[in-house]
């Protein structure tokens, strides 16, 4: 038996936007937006307006999914459903009934409470009004919106997050043009990856001032490690830029107060720094993490671009790596990425050689599969046995990393149910529940009960 620590969390991860669904809310967030003027952008045109129905079923939905063992769950708290005035912070009693009722619903399951504040889900109006993360005020007004969860919240959940995959929000709305507003401006990318990382620091700031009996905050960040192509000097120099802008931009900070000295150098150079003061170094350097939640689905394989970094045009950090696709590779095909499942003991090495061995657990890991009915029994149920494997490869990684001595303290998979998943709608389905988006029925699969044992036994048969 490979057992895991002691009180290990074994849970999953979903989110408000992706699982309340639009109910009795009165800001848009970027995507509710985003689907209301352009639907045919997502699958099958199915945007966030039900999702999984959380909003009304959250108890059954909680009961459920501890039914199937988990002692955990993390969410977040949509900034456009508990704030009424995006301006003076003043909160949506609604709203903070419902979520009142989530958390106290969790607890009395035997449940512990993660909450992520970010999850993608900027309200439209301060990206009209002050072009969202691009500005220092937004800044400030998340951190007021943070400071109300913890006020409200914070005598029960005990685990916070300020973000979840910052990254994602930079390369999605600046760079790669799949989230609105579907901008290419690198040099806002820049502005809005500092940005995000100040207003980690000033939320821990306002977190720590509370002090909050018991409680911690961390950041989620998906860590995808970078492998080269080859030992040739121009693959490892590509992989070496690359894991400075796709993980240590944000790693850094989080856990050593500062940005790598190596990226400063590169974007100065490149003359797309970003604005910054004495006194907000001094916020970065004082508000670090007390954990770290990391995702990782699939690794970042790059090469040597095939177009040089300094070829006149725009500037986009990708000048500098191009992906590459390792012959021979496992893949989930309906989702297109590799799977590496020793990846996971990579993540765990790193961070307990080069970031203080930090407690940190991972956030989401998980297989995105399509038409999932195809794997439906006589009894209705999906036997999603690649699943079961996937979950069980990373497991042994991460307990071989653990083992070694990383502080890994919990597994929570994406997702519990069936979730919306942005542009890709319902397209591709992660749970360990299965979710009929038009009756809105859920059932457990193959997977949800083979975790089950899994918690139960809190490890793996040999």
């Amino acid at each position: 038996m490979k057992n895991f620590p002691k009180n290990f969390w074994w849970g999953a991860a979903t989110s408000g936007p992706q699982s309340e669904g639009r109910f009795n809310k009165k800001h848009a967030n970027v995507f509710d937006y985003h689907y209301e003027i352009e639907p045919e952008k997502f699958h099958n045109q199915v945007g966030p307006d039900t999702a999984s129905n959380f909003y009304n079923s959250y108890k059954e939905d909680i009961h459920m999914m501890r039914s199937i063992g988990m002692n955990s769950l993390r969410t977040s708290i949509q900034w456009s459903r508990l704030i009424d005035d995006l301006e003076t912070n003043t909160v949506n009693q609604d709203a903070v009934d419902f979520y009142n009722n989530v958390i106290d619903t969790m607890i009395a399951e035997g449940m512990t409470p993660v909450m992520n504040l970010h999850h993608f889900d900027l309200p439209v109006e301060l990206y009209d009004k002050y072009g969202g993360w691009e500005s220092k005020k937004v800044v400030d007004l998340y951190v007021g919106f943070a400071q109300k969860c913890f006020e409200l919240f914070g005598d029960r959940v005990k685990f916070w997050a300020t973000h979840n995959e910052p990254m994602v929000v930079v390369e999605g709305e600046y760079l790669f043009q799949f989230h609105y507003p579907n901008i290419v401006d690198g040099k806002k990318a820049v502005q809005v990856a500092y940005n995000l990382n100040l207003a980690s620091a000033k939320a821990i700031q306002a977190f720590r001032k509370l002090n909050i009996k018991d409680a911690q905050i961390g950041t989620i960040l998906n860590l995808t490690p970078t492998y080269a192509a080859s030992d040739a000097p121009e693959d490892q120099e590509a992989a070496r830029i690359a894991e400075l802008w796709n993980n240590k931009m944000f790693l850094e900070p989080a856990v050593y107060g500062h940005f790598p000295a190596e990226l400063e150098e590169l974007l100065t150079q490149d003359k797309v720094l970003w604005e910054t003061t004495d006194a907000e170094k001094e916020i970065l350097k004082n508000n670090t993490v007390d954990f770290l939640g990391v995702n990782f689905y699939h690794p970042n394989r790059v090469k040597a671009p095939d177009v040089a970094p300094n070829s006149v045009g725009e500037w986009m950090p990708d000048r500098y790596y191009d992906a590459y696709d390792m012959p021979g590779r496992r893949v989930n095909l309906d989702r297109g990425w590799e799977i590496y499942p020793k990846a996971l003991y990579d993540i765990a090495v790193n961070i307990k050689e080069n970031y203080k061995n930090i407690p940190w657990y991972v956030s989401e890991n998980g297989m995105g599969v399509s038409n999932e009915d195809r794997f439906k029994n006589a009894e209705g149920m999906i036997e999603d046995d690649y699943r079961i494997d996937f979950v069980q490869e990373h497991l042994e990684w991460l307990h071989k990393g653990i083992e070694e001595g990383s502080n890994c303290f919990g597994y929570h998979m994406w997702t519990p149910i069936d979730c919306w998943s942005w542009l890709n709608s319902y397209k591709n389905r992660y749970g360990f529940i299965s979710n009929n988006i038009h009756t809105q029925i859920k059932t457990v699969k193959k997977s949800g009960y083979w975790f089950k044992e899994v918690a139960k036994q809190n490890g793996l048969d040999d």
